[in-house]
């Protein structure tokens, strides 16, 4: 049995939608909340078996564990140690957990805790009882439809502004992945286990690009003619600084600006060594949301 977190969320429902495509025969068991919309399990034709839970709950975390063989951890990161130490309790033979490159982070906030987390895993993955091969995927900034948390906020700014500061000139590297290459991702390494058991891989877009050529591709797409005004980072921090005092700590984005001056491109060679990843370009997928976007609100 295959269990799956996070299935109904931004990446799951493209893991979901590779599975509907693949006509996996498996039975699976998906945890969902109360409040997931969960029609599309329901419409998928699959084995779904649905099981209400909390991830912050150990004995359900055990119980759920009870006749699987693989798990596919896409919802959290900070629940992956919980998971590990219930798949390894419970003999289960593959966890494949995905996590994020946010901890190559030069920033202490930003990648203190997912190194704690992926230390946890290796202790745990050391332990002479531990049968369990473990798989790490840390995708870059995601985007892909209007769900996601990075370009979607993009493009709406780039709709609405006709001068927007960028950090720097926007020259700092980044390497979005699409989300719906991860869903093909997720799948080709659970349907490989012998290449990709017990390894980590960087999931990023297929090449890095220019904070400020995203922008100018998202503006080219909305057909707007938007100035992009150079911002010292200095400055950026320093607006953020004020933005928390005055909000009484309540808005704090201190860290994401000092990160939109930090290089956050990521080489994916050994995911396509192992297992044949190969991402969309970028401005190929920046016109699939974008078209959502003017869809939207043509609507």
């Amino acid at each position: 049995m295959l269990l799956v977190t996070g299935i109904t969320g931004h990446t799951g429902k493209y893991f979901l939608q590779e599975l509907i495509d693949n006509k996996y025969e498996g039975s699976i068991r998906c945890i969902v909340r109360e409040t997931s919309n969960t029609s599309p399990l329901d419409k998928s034709g699959l084995n779904i078996e649905k099981v209400v839970g909390d991830l912050d709950d150990p004995d359900f975390i055990g119980s759920v564990m009870n006749g699987v063989e693989t798990v596919m951890h896409i919802y959290n990161i900070h629940h992956s140690p919980m998971i590990v130490e219930s798949a390894i309790k419970n003999k289960v033979k593959r966890a494949i957990l995905v996590h994020t490159t946010g901890i190559y982070s030069e920033f202490k906030y930003a990648s203190e805790g997912y190194k704690k987390i992926e230390q946890k895993i290796n202790e745990l993955k050391s332990d002479t009882k531990c049968l369990t091969k473990i798989t790490i995927l840390r995708p870059s900034m995601i985007y892909g439809d209007l769900c996601d948390r990075n370009m979607s906020k993009f493009i709406k700014m780039i709709d609405k502004l006709r001068i927007m500061p960028v950090i720097n000139g926007g020259n700092s590297l980044i390497q979005p992945v699409n989300a719906r290459d991860l869903g093909k991702a997720f799948f080709t390494v659970l349907m490989s286990p012998v290449k990709s058991d017990g390894d980590a891989y960087d999931l990023s877009g297929e090449r890095p690009i220019r904070m400020i050529d995203t922008f100018n591709l998202i503006s080219k797409e909305l057909n707007k003619k938007t100035v992009f005004i150079s911002v010292p980072l200095s400055l950026g921090v320093l607006m953020a600084k004020v933005i928390k005092t005055l909000t009484l700590r309540r808005i704090d984005y201190i860290e994401r600006v000092q990160r939109m001056g930090e290089d956050r491109n990521y080489s994916h060679d050994s995911a396509t060594s192992d297992f044949g990843y190969n991402p969309m370009t970028f401005e190929k997928g920046i016109q699939i949301e974008v078209q959502e976007y003017l869809e939207k609100n043509r609507n």
